[in-house]
Order: C-alpha cells, then sequence, then structure tokens
C-alpha cells in the first residue's frame, strides 16, 4: 500500500470539485507540497500539454486507487476527483444548486466545502476557501 496520503474530492455533478481543485492545487504548490493528482471520469479522455504526455492503459474495469496511486511516484499527497465510493479520506464539494443533501456518508469525511452549512462532524468551508483547506490538510497529513 502506498503510504503517501490519498484524499479524494467528491460531490455531485456540476457542484464545482475540478474548479476548487484548480483552485486548491496552486495554494499547496505554493507551500512547497508535492501533488498528485488522479481524475476519475466515466468517458474516454486524452490529456496533453506542452513537454508532457499521458499514457493510459487498457484495463477491466476501474483500476484499483491503490495501484494508480503507487504509479505516481514520489508525492506528498495525492488528491482525487472522484472515487466516491473508495475507502480513502473524503472530502464533498457541495453547492446547493446541485443536490439536497451530501453523497457521502458522513462517516467518511474528514472535511465539507460548501455554500451552505452542513452539521457533518467535520470542518465546513466555504467555496472559495482554498487557502483554509490547503492549511487544514497541511496540519491533517503533516505537509511541509
Amino acid at each position: 500500500m502506498n503510504s503517501t496520503p490519498v484524499v479524494s474530492f467528491v460531490g455531485y455533478s456540476g457542484s464545482g470539485k475540478t474548479t476548487f481543485l484548480e483552485k486548491l492545487i496552486p495554494r499547496l504548490k505554493a507551500r512547497n507540497v508535492r501533488v498528485g493528482i488522479i481524475k476519475h471520469h466515466g468517458h474516454n479522455v486524452a490529456i496533453a500539454c506542452p513537454g508532457k504526455a499521458a499514457v493510459f492503459l487498457k484495463a477491466e474495469g476501474d483500476m484499483d486507487l491503490e495501484v494508480l496511486a503507487g504509479l505516481m511516484g514520489e508525492m506528498d499527497i495525492i488528491l482525487t476527483e472522484g472515487y466516491k465510493r473508495g475507502s480513502r479520506p473524503k472530502i464533498e464539494i457541495n453547492r446547493s444548486a446541485c443536490g439536497t443533501g451530501l453523497v457521502s456518508d458522513p462517516r467518511e469525511l474528514i472535511a465539507v466545502v460548501s455554500d451552505t452549512g452542513w452539521e457533518a462532524g467535520v470542518p465546513v468551508f466555504g467555496l472559495e476557501d482554498a487557502d483554509p483547506v490547503a492549511d487544514f490538510l497541511m496540519d491533517r497529513f503533516g505537509l511541509g
């Protein structure tokens, strides 16, 4: 098992998971945290950018998150988008316009990011709170 912390960002479609991660990742990198990203996606996807290439492997069903995390190399933390059925700690992104409740079992959550207040027994952050969430992750997993 990979000892690098893996945190899954989960929520309803359209809740802002990608948008929030796009804010959070630079905040973690500014704190010198090596961040790996795994996106769980149900469609055929191609990824390309200057100087980098993605390798896609054919797999029967979903590839195990532990296997993927092990392929990431030396990271301080791995953030996933999706994997709501996985066993890793979860931060739920919840936008009131996208659903009436949480998609996660509250016992699996370590935090909620939302435009409404939740009583989930975990810290609740606003949708613009990328810096406080970065601080939370740094403290929670002893990063930096």
